[in-house]
């Protein structure tokens, strides 16, 4: 006679991708490109980046409101990257590395991005651009951690959208693709 208890805990195992077939998986490396492979659930690409639909948004040691809970999100827009999928459950990693799963009604499909600091850790502001060409005048310098909207990516630039509550109003301009996380190298967004 199984335990049932044991059930949800040995098919959160498997799904986690902590215990397949007998033998440990790695999560995607950071970074990855979008075609890594299919999620079970969605079929839509992992990993793949989403954002925070909610101002407060549990992280979970597992997919499960079952597991503890390891951090609150208190910033809807935030970009995270999925990882994992498991039934309403999305494995996410967010821009330092920190992993773990939150239910996918949490999430929106509205992509995202945070401005990185620099070589180094460079914490200088990032211009951006009223045009992809960085010869065009600036229209914002903006500090690493600040969030925008994304509309559009080329490979090598974004155009992205920023909340300026200073200015009573969005921003709308471009900023170099590799000065963000929440857009993949190389990247083309429509």
């Amino acid at each position: 006679m199984r335990a049932p208890a044991l059930l949800p805990i040995a098919a959160a195992l498997l799904c986690a991708g902590v215990v397949c077939a007998g033998r440990t998986e790695a999560a995607p490396a950071p970074g990855a490109g979008p075609e890594v492979g299919l999620g079970p659930v969605t079929k839509l690409p992992l990993p793949r980046y989403a954002s925070l639909k909610t101002d407060r948004v549990n992280l979970r040691e597992g997919p499960s409101k079952d597991h503890r809970t390891l951090w609150v999100f208190q910033r809807a827009g935030l970009p995270i990257e999925i990882v994992a999928e498991f039934e309403t459950w999305r494995r996410i990693r967010d821009s330092e590395g920190t992993e773990g799963w939150v239910l996918h009604s949490l999430l929106s499909g509205r992509r995202t991005s945070i401005v990185s600091a620099g070589q180094g850790g460079d914490k200088a502001p990032v211009p951006l651009y009223a045009k992809a060409d960085a010869g065009s005048g600036e229209e914002a310098r903006l500090q690493a951690g600040v969030i925008g909207s994304v509309k559009s990516c080329t490979g090598s630039w974004c155009r992205v959208v920023v909340a300026m509550p200073q200015k009573r109003g969005d921003v709308d301009g471009y900023i170099r693709q590799d000065r963000l996380w929440g857009v993949y190298p190389n990247e083309k967004v429509e």
